[in-house]
């Protein structure tokens, strides 16, 4: 089994990729992504399903197809990692995401199960929320 903190910088980098695909393998089947806040289509818990088809609805946004995400400390117990990281991607329309991160990782062996996002939401919402055209994140989360 390889060290969870190692596994979680390889995901972390391979996110930072923009391929959809290689980001989802991964994580486990039935993995979780669940984000921080009462903001709709912003906050709760998506589906290794669900991310797999945001991720495919965001990345044309990106000026150079993928959200950079920068980790700056991480620390493990276990099979769970924490990490504080940054991201940034510079859209096609001009406009900015920068965000700051602490994410909180469950592995089941050398595959993520569970990720915990704590972010800004209020930017997320500014630029990709149903206030923008683009409104992909509108209907995601349950």
């Amino acid at each position: 089994m390889s060290e969870p903190r190692a596994i979680v910088a390889a995901f972390l980098d391979s996110f930072s990729s923009g391929d959809v695909e290689a980001i989802l393998e991964y994580l486990t089947e039935d993995a979780t992504w669940w984000v921080l806040g009462n903001v709709h289509g912003m906050s709760g818990t998506i589906d290794k399903a669900t991310l797999g088809s945001l991720l495919r609805k965001v990345k044309p946004l990106y000026l150079d197809g993928a959200l950079t995400i920068t980790p700056s400390s991480m620390i493990s117990e276990g099979r769970q990692v924490s990490a504080e990281a940054t991201s940034h991607a510079r859209l096609c329309d001009g406009r900015v995401y920068a965000n700051a991160y602490h994410f909180r990782f469950d592995l089941d062996g050398d595959r993520i199960c569970s990720v915990r996002e704590y972010s800004d939401t209020q930017h997320m919402l500014e630029i990709f929320g149903q206030q923008s055209e683009v409104g992909v994140l509108g209907n995601l989360s349950r």
